[in-house]
């Protein structure tokens, strides 16, 4: 398995994880098309492949000193092999490499399984957004400090 940016060959497996995954949150292949072209100059696209197929995907916003994990998906049939922790670690990297402190997401609050996922890697849950999802889901809004200091292990 290999983590790397993503290119246009790229979109329409990730528009394809993002229906598949994501449901009526999904982006749709446009937006990804968009992003993966380096139109919206913060975000960045890592692919995570397995025999030369993409198997997941992140994306990430980097903005000075905040970096956002904005999605991040897995093949149904690929999950609890560590590539959710793969593209996490890479997103790390990147965040840090662009100047970042800490890493903030959204999570569905009735996602007990991501809600463990992010806690077991560093995250804390700082806010509550209530009816963030389509379907009045609230989202828990978490960070990870990417520096020592301020009580952080990073």
């Amino acid at each position: 398995m290999t983590v790397r940016p993503a290119g246009p060959d790229d979109v329409p497996a990730i528009a394809a994880l993002e229906r598949d995954c994501l449901g009526a949150d999904a982006w749709s292949e446009g937006l990804v098309a968009e992003g993966v072209a380096g139109t919206l100059p913060t975000i960045s696209y890592l692919v995570a492949e397995a025999g030369g197929r993409v198997v997941g995907h992140a994306t990430a916003s980097v903005v000075e000193d905040i970096a956002e994990l904005q999605r991040i998906a897995v093949d149904p049939g690929r999950r609890r092999l560590g590539l959710a922790s793969a593209l996490l670690e890479a997103v790390v990297d990147l965040a840090r490499a662009g100047g970042a402190d800490r890493l903030l997401l959204e999570v569905r609050e009735d996602n007990a399984g991501a809600l463990a996922f992010y806690a077991a890697r560093g995250f804390v849950e700082v806010d509550r957004r209530r009816r963030y999802y389509r379907d009045g889901a609230t989202a828990v809004v978490m960070r990870r400090s990417l520096v020592r200091g301020c009580g952080a292990s990073a």
